[in-house]
């Protein structure tokens, strides 16, 4: 094959990928995503008093408009992913809380239900299309699949970290070292290990999400229970303009292989 055909062939995959490359600046933005998805939607169904249930509707409809706004997009668009992910954070919150709160199931029930169906989904992604690799997300199938993983993923994340600080009697602190430890110990397999790259990344990808919970319920709780007592509001208008400016400062390529 001519090496101008080989060329094209290698722009018009990366021209089709719709997810970012996956650096050290792709996980501060997600860190810092999942803490806003928890002091976000903390603001919404209890400092605005709406409740999770209201809450999750109002979130649950900002997720499936930018899930379609996403899908609809013809490349990698970083502010319309990050957007969407914020929208998985907040709708996760909201929902987990009313799963382990409203329906009475506690921490450790909605712990368990939602990491079955996080395994659910990625086990049908994989039976139906071969691999849940991120480097496969560019048609509008495996978009649908990854989007539903990541939500059941960031629902998962914060009754987690509820159930690590809560339940478990770690605390916000504690939580944090734990989820801190095991993402290190991610890492580290990466560079010392032969392990599947994509075990890794998703590993990585869920385990962010309880430190984010666990992050922004120490900024915004009570100092009785061991938090900051920090607005919800400023807090995550804090993490949404450090967002803006990781943006906007170092610019994000589509990812061009698997991770």
């Amino acid at each position: 094959m001519p090496l101008e055909d080989i060329e094209v062939k290698a722009e018009t995959h990366e021209s089709l990928s719709k997810v970012p490359e996956v650096t050290l600046l792709f996980w501060i933005i997600k860190i810092a995503a999942t803490t806003l998805g928890e002091t976000g939607g903390d603001a919404v169904s209890m400092s605005m008093h709406l409740g999770y249930l209201v809450a999750s509707g109002i979130f649950a409809t900002i997720f499936a408009a930018m899930v379609i706004a996403q899908i609809s997009a013809k490349q990698f668009r970083p502010w319309l992913y990050w957007t969407t992910i914020v929208a998985t954070t907040t709708v996760g919150t909201t929902l987990a809380d009313f799963a382990d709160r409203s329906l009475g199931i506690g921490y450790t029930g909605g712990t368990s239900l939602l990491f079955t169906l996080l395994l659910g989904s990625l086990f049908v992604w994989h039976r139906v299309l071969g691999s849940v690799a991120v480097d496969t997300v560019s048609s509008p199938k495996t978009e649908m699949f990854y989007w539903v993983t990541i939500m059941f993923s960031q629902t998962l994340g914060t009754a987690l970290g509820d159930w690590t600080a809560d339940t478990a009697g770690l605390g916000y602190r504690g939580g944090a070292l734990v989820f801190s430890s095991l993402l290190a110990l991610v890492a580290a397999a990466y560079y010392w290990t032969k392990i599947s790259r994509t075990l890794l990344f998703w590993a990585a990808f869920i385990l962010t999400r309880p430190l984010g919970a666990v992050a922004g319920d120490f900024l915004d709780k009570p100092r009785s229970a061991g938090g900051l007592a920090l607005s919800r509001f400023s807090a995550s208008a804090a993490l949404l303009g450090l967002m803006g400016a990781c943006i906007l400062l170092f610019p994000q390529r589509a990812a061009k292989q698997g991770h």
